[in-house]
Formats: C-alpha cells, sequence, structure tokens
C-alpha cells in the first residue's frame, strides 16, 4: 500500500498555481516561470473562432509585454482533481490588467514535483 499524499499534492499544486496568478497580478513572468515545465504548452480561441497558442514562452512574453500591474484583482482557484500523478486545475480570475478569465491547467508530477504541462483559457466579455 502506497503513502497517501492527497494533501501534500493538493497544497503542491496550489502554490504553483498561486506563482501564475501572482505574475499575472504584478505583470512579472519571471515569477509564474518556475510553475511551467519547459515543454509546457498554452491554448485559447481567439477573436476570429480559430485556436491560437503555442509554446509557453508566448504566456511569458504576453505578460511581460501586455499585462500591467493588477494589484486589486481577484483570482480563485476553484477546482484541483488530483489522480496519482496527474491533475487539473482551474482558475477563475477578474481584473487581471483589466481582463476577466477562466484558466484550465493540466500538471504532471515529474521526478515529485508539480508542474503545469498545459493551460488553456477563456477570456470573458468585459462587462
Amino acid at each position: 500500500m502506497s503513502k497517501p499524499t492527497y494533501v501534500q499534492d493538493y497544497q503542491a499544486i496550489s502554490e504553483m498555481l498561486n506563482k501564475y496568478t501572482e505574475g499575472c497580478k504584478q505583470a512579472k513572468s519571471s515569477i509564474m516561470k518556475s510553475a511551467f515545465n519547459a515543454q509546457a504548452t498554452m491554448y485559447s480561441v481567439g477573436p476570429d473562432g480559430k485556436l491560437t497558442g503555442g509554446a509557453i514562452p508566448i504566456l511569458f512574453e504576453g505578460v511581460d509585454k501586455d499585462f500591467r500591474p493588477s494589484p486589486d484583482a481577484e483570482a480563485a482557484i476553484t477546482r484541483i482533481e488530483i489522480v496519482g500523478t496527474a491533475a487539473s486545475a482551474r482558475i477563475d480570475a477578474n481584473g487581471m490588467s483589466g481582463i476577466s478569465f477562466t484558466d484550465f491547467f493540466h500538471l504532471l508530477k515529474v521526478d515529485g514535483k508539480w508542474t503545469v504541462v498545459s493551460k488553456i483559457f477563456h477570456t470573458h466579455a468585459a462587462p
């Protein structure tokens, strides 16, 4: 029988995701980079209805170039599901650089450490 690790895994995943939201709030990709695997990807559907995205540096470049600090932005981890070495999570955010969005993350526990391997998102229409 293996040792239960759900609580520790949940906390580790929460820490990874909090790095992401803090990087968005401060408009600094350097804060979030350690949460992502170097081979991670990010995709969404653009305003034209077409698939857009690719390798994770797209996220980092966008945060550094297009985001502005948003200390009052709100974000909540609304779901984390863990099965062994695989997990998925959802973050809902309001007011990140004037944008509201929902992110879905897939994570894997590689060499004992959780890492984001993919992110997809939906940007909500401005109110």
